[in-house]
């Protein structure tokens, strides 16, 4: 009783250690995509603060907190605070699922509970944008309803899929199970499928349709400022990260203490960053086109696939 309570302290240290890491890489992740843009844009990103502009995150850090809060008439107080927190916390208890301390603390139902929380994510967009009292922001969160029952129900065909594979909703499985062959060689289209449906996940180009620019302003967040936004700005970029923490772990099986994790994993965060840099936001009619009519149909047809053959081993070792 005693070591296990041990072992659940430590696992319990390691997690803080954990959001501490994310948050300090979450930082400069926002300093590599403003470079990674101007250097694909053909113009001047950061480079004043520090050397090379590496100070850049912290003034922006102070600046934003230290701006006034004032409050806005006509909005709930404690909702209009409470939503951009909700996102923060969200974000950051989604990482439980990562296997702590050598794989001793591994959560048995991971997938589950991670679904549960991405289902979780659309509320304090709805709610937030909905207690901003603004068109703008009224818009931005009833396309985020349509959006997340869009891809939500895809997203659970292809993580079904996977599921059936290794017959166990555990991360820690997924490693033993593509020790030899990894899903990414034969399931490549539910990977690229995954991949959209985590951009559609994170609000980001070309599905920003929540936060479109060009029709909403700053969509949801319009009437966010200081603090707040800088919850909802934390909250967005640690999704980035573990968007492709999971992708490498789901489809690459690679093991979190090899050199090969760390380079698979930035390289999905800069193909994160690069896709944003080079394709237009599509209309919001084409994102419900592709989920419902093609996503959802890849997605059911490789399940019926993987359990005919499924079907033909267990008939094949029985004879």
């Amino acid at each position: 009783m005693f070591f296990e309570l041990n072992i659940l302290l430590m696992d319990l240290i390691m997690f803080f250690i954990l959001l501490i890491l994310n948050l300090i890489c979450m930082a400069f992740l926002t300093l590599l995509e403003r470079k990674l843009l101007s250097l694909i844009q053909f113009r001047v990103g950061p480079n004043k603060v520090g050397f090379i502009g590496i100070l850049q995150p912290f003034s922006d850090a102070i600046k934003l907190l230290n701006k006034e809060i004032f409050l806005i008439m006509k909005s709930k107080f404690l909702v209009y605070n409470l939503m951009p927190i909700m996102m923060f916390l969200l974000s950051s208890i989604i990482w439980l699922i990562y296997p702590l301390q050598s794989y001793t603390y591994k959560m048995n139902c991971g997938i589950l509970f991670m679904l549960s929380v991405i289902g979780l994510n659309v509320y304090p967009v709805m709610l937030g944008g909905w207690i901003s009292n603004s068109n703008y922001s009224m818009l931005g969160s009833i396309r985020s309803i349509a959006q997340s029952i869009s891809y939500e129900v895809s997203l659970f065909m292809i993580l079904f899929s996977l599921i059936l594979m290794v017959e166990d909703l555990s991360l820690y499985n997924f490693f033993k199970y593509q020790y030899y062959m990894k899903f990414f060689i034969f399931l490549s289209p539910l990977y690229l499928m995954f991949m959209i449906s985590m951009l559609v996940e994170l609000n980001r180009a070309p599905f920003d349709l929540v936060e479109g620019e060009s029709e909403l302003v700053s969509g949801f967040n319009v009437e966010y400022f200081s603090s707040m936004f800088t919850l909802i700005f934390m909250a967005e970029y640690l999704s980035i990260i573990f968007v492709s923490f999971l992708t490498v772990v789901l489809f690459f099986g690679i093991d979190l203490m090899s050199y090969s994790f760390g380079i698979f994993l930035m390289f999905h965060i800069i193909l994160v960053i690069k896709i944003r840099s080079i394709s237009p936001r599509i209309r919001y009619d084409q994102l419900m086109d592709m989920c419902w009519k093609k996503f959802l149909l890849i997605s059911l047809s490789y399940i019926l696939i993987n359990l005919m053959f499924k079907e033909v081993i267990i008939l094949n070792f029985i004879m």
